[in-house]
């Protein structure tokens, strides 16, 4: 991807413990981001959250370690190239009944080269 004053950054939000067919969703993801040539991809371990249900809060605290913490996988590059991406994983949501919030927000690239 070159410098672009109209990239998008697409978020997605899900549980470590996800799993898609026995490994671990983010992987699956970006294996599938590298695969159609996608600019890159960036897996953040959050060290505190909680998702739709809300129902428990997940953190890294010695008194309360969680084995589930929030990932967030974070990906650069064109409108059509991440939009053509969230519908070829779509279906990795449904079948693994994960809990999932998906974002796209308007980004400009700056620089963007390979390191040597």
């Amino acid at each position: 991807m070159e410098n672009n004053s109209n990239a998008k950054l697409l978020r997605i939000f899900i549980g470590e413990n996800d799993k898609h067919e026995q490994h671990p969703l983010y992987e699956t993801i970006v294996f599938e981001a590298r695969k159609q040539g996608l600019s890159g991809a960036t897996v953040t371990r959050g060290i505190m959250g909680f998702g739709a249900n809300s129902r428990k809060i997940h953190t890294t605290k010695l008194f309360e370690i969680s084995s589930d913490l929030p990932l967030v996988i974070e990906i650069v590059d064109t409108e059509e190239k991440v939009k053509n991406f969230i519908k070829s994983v779509e279906h990795m949501f449904e079948h693994t009944k994960s809990g999932v919030l998906i974002t796209i927000e308007k980004v400009e690239v700056v620089r963007y080269n390979a390191s040597k």
